[in-house]
């Protein structure tokens, strides 16, 4: 699939990391490094503009690696960039640890998955079918 990308950053495009991977790395760009303290959450720029074709969105999910050795989510996530947003991409952070965190530009901060999505057409009736589950909510089914 062909996307066209407008990159306003002055770092190399999105790319696979492996052939078999489902993300492409998303890199901040900064004039100057971003200081995250503990609990704070900022915009991050990417530089990056898309335009995907209808019936497909662009999925931001957090790092695991940053996840994991920094305490860094991505807010919002997955975050969802629509077939017909045309302006920059940016990548809600949020520290959540308890040291401040550096964001550098050209850092490794989200990845992005492109999937494809279906469009609902609501059908307006007085019940529902029957299931095993039926009304049970979170944590219906116990603990084991």
């Amino acid at each position: 699939m062909e996307i066209k990308i407008i990159n306003h950053s002055h770092h190399p495009l999105p790319a696979y990391a492996t052939a078999a991977s489902a993300g492409m790395d998303l890199r901040a760009n900064l004039d100057e490094p971003i200081t995250l303290a503990p609990m704070e959450r900022r915009l991050i720029p990417t530089g990056l503009h898309i335009a995907l074709p209808v019936g497909y969105e662009a999925q931001v999910r957090p790092r695991s690696g940053l996840a994991l050795k920094h305490g860094i989510g991505v807010l919002n996530s997955p975050g969802t960039i629509d077939a017909d947003y045309r302006g920059e991409i940016g990548v809600i952070l949020v520290n959540l640890s308890n040291v401040p965190f550096v964001v550098q530009d050209g850092e490794r901060i989200a990845q992005m998955v492109i999937a494809r999505h279906e469009v609902a057409e609501w059908q307006v009736v007085e019940t529902l079918d029957e299931t095993e589950r039926g009304t049970g909510g979170f944590g219906h089914t116990g603990r084991e």
